[in-house]
């Protein structure tokens, strides 16, 4: 799908605040329904896109509508093309040596860090898991230089300050080759790879 020039996301509570909302944002605007859903914990999603203009009087009309059932939300007026394709659910391998971890517990507050990071470093967004059995948590995973990596994630650290929000992240400089085989297989436990290291032991007496 072409990236829009903009995208807005609602965090809605409950999934009647949340059809009601999103269909409130395409009859008052003329956008694209990206799209919307429930995730964990009991959550629904409404992914936007579209003009700035479209974008911005859907996402108002949006907040309006949602209310106290709008647990987070961001507008991203000029969304940087990865963090589009992989809000939609897009993945790419393992190139580079370091790898930084982002974990927030709003997806709005992860997208938003996300696409500010990856426009103010050399990196590349490997996926990102958007709170899917994931207890509503939303995750980035970025690749590059070590340096690159590390400035990314203090990127996405301050514009979680300024949304007064909290994160986990860390910097793994130097991944060992059974985890670049593991991330680039998935993440979820019961899909994962079982990788027997050459120096390892698969019983213990």
């Amino acid at each position: 799908m072409k990236p829009c020039p903009a995208i807005a996301l609602l965090e809605l509570s409950n999934l009647a605040a949340g059809i009601h909302t999103a269909d409130a944002m395409v009859k008052k605007s003329p956008i694209a329904l990206l799209k919307t859903g429930t995730v964990s914990r009991g959550k629904y999603l409404v992914l936007v896109g579209g003009s700035v203009a479209a974008v911005d009087e859907a996402y108002r009309e949006g907040l309006q509508i949602a209310g106290d059932s709008c647990i987070d939300s961001m507008m991203l007026p000029d969304v940087h093309p990865r963090v589009f394709s992989a809000a939609l659910g897009e993945e790419e391998k393992i190139t580079a040596e370091a790898l930084g971890i982002l974990e927030t517990p709003t997806i709005a507050m992860n997208i938003a860090a996300a696409d500010a990071a990856i426009k103010g470093a050399a990196v590349q967004i490997l996926e990102m898991r958007l709170g899917d059995n994931y207890a509503g948590k939303g995750y980035t995973l970025f690749n590059g230089k070590v340096e690159d990596v590390q400035a990314a994630i203090e990127i996405a650290g301050e514009v979680i300050q300024r949304r007064d929000g909290s994160a986990s992240a860390r910097v793994i400089p130097r991944l060992h080759e059974s985890m670049v085989r593991q991330i680039n297989g998935s993440l979820r436990f019961n899909l994962s790879e079982q990788i027997q290291l050459s120096d390892g032991e698969m019983e213990i007496s």
